[in-house]
């Protein structure tokens, strides 16, 4: 991919190929034009080049079909500097998550006020954050083996914060759900990694470690004094609403109330994630696997608060739109999540800024959402 210093572009030309800030964000599409307001908006960014395979034209040629075929991993640029905030957040999250466990595993030690300080500081930004937070989630890497751990806590905590934060859960007890969220796998750093990263049928012996994981979580967060219902949490994550789940084979109301939240929040992480060993379903799939919920596994007021927080469409998912353009689920319609806002791509405001519709009943709906192929092909 060739670059291209910002001073050097003439103005109000034109890319025979889309123009990318960096490997993951495309700026403008081939039939676009690139303006000096967007190359002022770039510098002021702290950019001084952009990235093409495409050459500088005095006039566009037609070549919006490949803006089709970038879908995948693309974002407007009126969104780039919230969407690169939220990745910023990510890698110093799952850093921070990173720290801890070596911590923990190391020492034998960690502080509740210190962890709490750093959830604070994540709820602050999912408050304020939260779609920018969904949509830019698809565009990480999927987690390696060595990452798998704090990759999925990092994701698995978000959603969890998110849930709380559409509860109205009051502030001190979100803090605490979110450090419940982000130690409840620890009990997983006493299992060798071979075991819950394995493809394989693992065997009655390797499942009975796996299980008894939660057991394990519980006591780590004890012996450092964490606040009891935190520790339950890391007991309870795995108990189910009809008593399926391990390891007490708790049911409904016996069942912490962060550890039903950590539940739906693990559970949707896990379907619609990436992993070395198997492909992510998109986010729709995992709505309709949770909202299916067979046998009753989770609780249907935090099922329904993940569906109202980001919509039965989930914010991120890219999808085929009844007017048969293409585009992204940007924000929830509060009243109904069934119709959510949609940025429509190759379509601007005078702004720069993609314009964004509103779903409905009988207007411009979603017909079903884009296959990985569809987006990145």
């Amino acid at each position: 991919m060739n670059s291209y210093l910002i001073d050097d572009i003439p103005q109000a030309s034109y890319f025979s190929q889309a123009v990318y800030l960096d490997p993951h964000y495309v700026l403008i599409a081939p039939d676009m034009q690139f303006t000096p307001e967007l190359g002022k908006i770039i510098r002021d960014w702290g950019y001084s080049e952009v990235y093409s395979d495409g050459e500088i034209r005095d006039m566009p040629d037609g070549a919006g079909a490949t803006w089709e075929k970038a879908l995948g991993d693309r974002n407007a640029v009126g969104d780039l500097d919230q969407l690169h905030q939220a990745e910023r957040f990510y890698k110093t999250f799952q850093g921070q998550i990173v720290a801890l466990f070596n911590q923990v595993s190391t020492k034998g030690n960690a502080h509740f006020n210190t962890v709490a300080e750093t959830i604070k500081s994540a709820c602050d930004f999912v408050k304020g954050n939260r779609r920018y937070l969904m949509r830019v989630e698809r565009l990480l890497e999927p987690a390696s083996d060595e990452d798998y751990l704090a990759s999925h806590t990092a994701r698995s905590t978000v959603i969890a914060l998110i849930i709380g934060l559409h509860l109205k859960i009051p502030s001190h007890r979100l803090i605490e759900l979110g450090v419940a969220a982000l130690f409840h796998e620890i009990g997983m750093i006493k299992l060798p990694p071979q075991i819950y990263l394995s493809s394989r049928p693992l065997t009655e012996q390797e499942k009975k470690l796996i299980y008894n994981h939660p057991v394990l979580g519980f006591n780590i967060l004890k012996s450092m004094n964490f606040p009891l219902m935190v520790c339950l949490a890391a007991l309870e994550h795995h108990e189910r609403e009809n008593g399926s789940g391990y390891p007490q084979r708790l049911t409904g109301d016996h069942i912490n109330l962060y550890a039903k939240i950590i539940a739906v929040a693990c559970s949707y992480e896990a379907i619609s994630s990436k992993r070395p060993h198997k492909e992510a379903k998109d986010g729709y799939t995992g709505m309709l696997e949770l909202l299916k919920n067979d046998g009753k596994q989770y609780d249907d007021t935090v099922v329904r608060a993940l569906v109202f927080s980001l919509s039965l469409y989930p914010i991120g998912l890219y999808v085929l739109l009844s007017n048969g353009k293409k585009g992204q689920v940007v924000d929830v319609d509060p009243e109904n999540p069934r119709y959510p806002i949609v940025q429509i791509f190759g379509e601007l405001m005078p702004d720069g800024k993609n314009v964004t519709m509103q779903t409905t009943v009988e207007g411009l709906h979603i017909v079903r959402p884009l296959t990985r192929e569809e987006t990145e092909g």
